[in-house]
């Protein structure tokens, strides 16, 4: 595949992290966007810019459009997300609305950004980074698992909207990945429910992305991948 410009957000650490390298490792230029990138821990490469981003903000959003129309970016990873886990009864509207609008508006706003650079160029990728959670529900999540299932409908809506124009629309939905946002989280009788009978890594989920980011992905859009070692199954 010919190097593209790709914008990866959330991408300081945990899934994210590994996509900005999986990228670069590929020979495409990329923006990882971070909520302080004073704080993040990029090693130095000629292709990659940093910059700070908070995707629940449409003033921050908007202060890339220009650095994204320079870099003619084609590929969107939407990968930044939050959680406020809580039994129901005791979530708040602050941790009900802080979560859907990270992981839902959020991912409106940055995709907005770029698609209109992709429908001129007729060519384009947007993959949403979701999860098992949006499929299946887990208790403690109906903010995560609302916003997960709505980004995978997002994903579906836009890419009957958008199939005319070359572009593909997709998400890839983890299972449990060791990332900081899973740390102690993560215990034995999950394990034993996963087929696999282990956790998955960071890197269990870039090559999909970078699949789908292909040109071996070509007629493949609207769909949802899942990646969680045969746990949906159960």
């Amino acid at each position: 595949m010919e190097s593209k410009s790709v914008l990866i957000t959330g991408g300081s650490r945990g899934i994210g992290k590994q996509l900005v390298s999986a990228f670069l490792d590929e020979g495409h230029k990329v923006i990882a966007t971070c909520r302080d990138k004073s704080k993040s821990q990029f090693q130095k490469h000629k292709n990659l810019t940093v910059e700070n981003l908070d995707i629940s903000s449409t003033e921050s959003v908007n202060s890339l459009k220009k650095l994204v129309e320079d870099m003619n970016i084609s590929i969107l990873v939407n990968n930044a997300g939050i959680t406020k886990d809580n039994l129901f009864l005791r979530m708040s509207d602050e941790d009900w609305e802080e979560v859907i609008n990270t992981n839902l508006n959020g991912v409106f706003r940055v995709t907005r950004l770029v698609i209109k650079n992709m429908v001129k160029q007729r060519w384009g990728r947007v993959i949403n980074i979701s999860s098992i959670s949006g499929i299946m529900g887990n208790s403690g999540q109906t903010n995560y698992s609302a916003s997960k299932a709505g980004l995978d409908g997002f994903t579906r809506s836009l890419a009957k909207e958008l199939g005319s124009r070359n572009i593909t629309v997709n998400s890839v939905a983890p299972g449990f990945v060791e990332t900081d946002m899973t740390e102690g989280i993560i215990a034995e009788d999950i394990i034993d429910k996963i087929p696999l009978k282990r956790v998955g890594k960071p890197s269990d989920i870039s090559p999909i992305v970078l699949f789908l980011a292909s040109g071996e992905a070509n007629y493949i859009t609207g769909q949802t991948l899942v990646v969680d070692g045969g746990l949906f199954m159960k």
